[in-house]
């Protein structure tokens, strides 16, 4: 039997091929919107990983640091070193802000996580697992490590707050569960960049603080030093990072601290699921309602390619009906036009997604799961667009052959 899906590609084969590819690029639009939500929870994984961490203690009541802010003393660290099965615990601060290169050496505007860590080696809480170029933060001050997203240089100077740093240390996927891009200061610098007001700010609190009736009353001159003196310190972080000793499970280490130092402690798996259930929920069901949209879109999009090529030969099939063609034959001649129309679109749609990923500002992770399903799904829109050209070619009366 001639296939009648076969004959027409090959006598109309390149506005079939143009049609592929507008599909396809659809096709590609709609595997890149997967890889930016697998990107995202790639990023969000990534973030804990880097941190080196295997508890994380934050504010009572809170989701921070990362979902939420946490407030912490800088003190905490010490007595959570004191429990059993604890191997480390760190301080660390984050604050997302942007990061300006040095007025002498262009002033772009970066916007990054900025994480203030404890001056130390690798496999400490907080720092950075690797580097690619350069050293380890090993001064109390002015010293940076950034990733090279950020496009900073070893060398370079950056300006955060109303300090300058010197980028001693280039480092790799290092990214907020945002996709920025970290920047790695000392603690103390971090402290001052995220808690400590500036000078102006200082000033009227103390003007504020000492015309406060409470503070003119005699026996009170010490309170308002001390409290004056609070007021240009810093002594508050956002997370105490815990490494565990081997042997010892997560929880058996939280819930000491939950119930004596009366704070919030997350383990591995229950971070995992406040970045990824609540952090990035929101961007995942709006990716989900787009690749809704979009499969609706291609659909439509197929299933009106398919009619018009079809009422186009209703001469043709009249023809087969009147030699006796069964309407299945004719149902699958139809139905393999449609799905040789997904296939080019598929593999348009395959290799420009992988093409213009990395140009994506935020990381695209492309997996070969989400293309395999990505294919499947394809074929069924294709076989189902096609009911509608089937149907009307179904219809055709023989005598259409004979009174054309």
């Amino acid at each position: 039997m001639i296939s009648l899906a076969g004959r027409d590609i090959m006598h109309a084969w390149g506005k079939f091929v143009f049609t592929g590819v507008g599909l396809g690029l659809l096709i590609g639009v709609t595997l890149t919107m997967a890889g930016v939500y697998r990107g995202m929870v790639d990023d969000a994984k990534a973030l804990l990983d880097n941190s080196g961490a295997d508890l994380w203690v934050v504010q009572k009541d809170t989701l921070g640091p990362y979902a939420e802010s946490s407030s912490l003393y800088d003190d905490v660290y010490r007595s959570i070193l004191g429990i059993s099965g604890v191997a480390r615990a760190a301080n660390i601060t984050y604050l997302t802000m942007q990061v300006r290169e040095a007025a002498s050496e262009g002033g772009r505007d970066v916007r990054a996580m900025v994480v203030g860590v404890v001056a130390g080696g690798p496999g400490e809480p907080g720092q950075p697992s690797y580097l690619v170029s350069g050293r380890q933060i090993t001064r109390g001050h002015y010293e940076a490590v950034a990733d090279i997203a950020t496009g900073f240089q070893l060398g370079q100077h950056i300006q955060i707050r109303r300090n300058q740093y010197t980028v001693v240390g280039l480092t790799r996927r290092m990214v907020s569960s945002g996709g920025d891009p970290m920047v790695f200061i000392p603690l103390k610098d971090a402290q001052e960049a995220q808690f400590l007001k500036d000078n102006d700010a200082i000033v009227q609190q103390r003007r504020r603080t000492a015309g406060n009736p409470a503070f003119n009353r005699p026996g009170v001159p010490d309170l308002l030093s001390q409290v004056i003196a609070s007021q240009s310190t810093n002594s508050f972080v956002n997370a105490v990072l815990v490494q565990i000793k081997p042997g010892v499970t997560a929880e058996e280490v939280a819930e000491p601290i939950r119930r004596w130092k009366r704070l919030q402690v997350y383990t591995r798996t229950q971070m995992e699921g406040i970045l990824v259930g609540k952090l990035i929920a929101t961007s995942a069901k709006q990716i989900g309602m787009f690749l809704v949209i979009l499969a609706i879109v291609s659909a439509a999009i197929v299933a009106f390619i398919i009619y018009t090529l079809t009422l186009g030969k209703i001469r043709e099939i009249a023809v087969l009906k009147l030699i006796g063609t069964k309407n299945r034959t004719i149902a699958g001649m139809i139905m393999q036009q449609a799905v040789g129309l997904g296939v080019i679109g598929f593999v348009v749609g395959k290799v420009a997604a992988t093409f213009w990923a990395p140009i994506f500002p935020k990381y695209v992770l492309l997996e070969p799961g989400d293309a395999i399903r990505g294919f499947f799904a394809v074929m069924v829109i294709c076989v189902l667009a096609s009911l509608l050209a089937i149907r009307a070619a179904l219809k055709v009366d023989p005598a259409e052959a004979i009174g054309g």
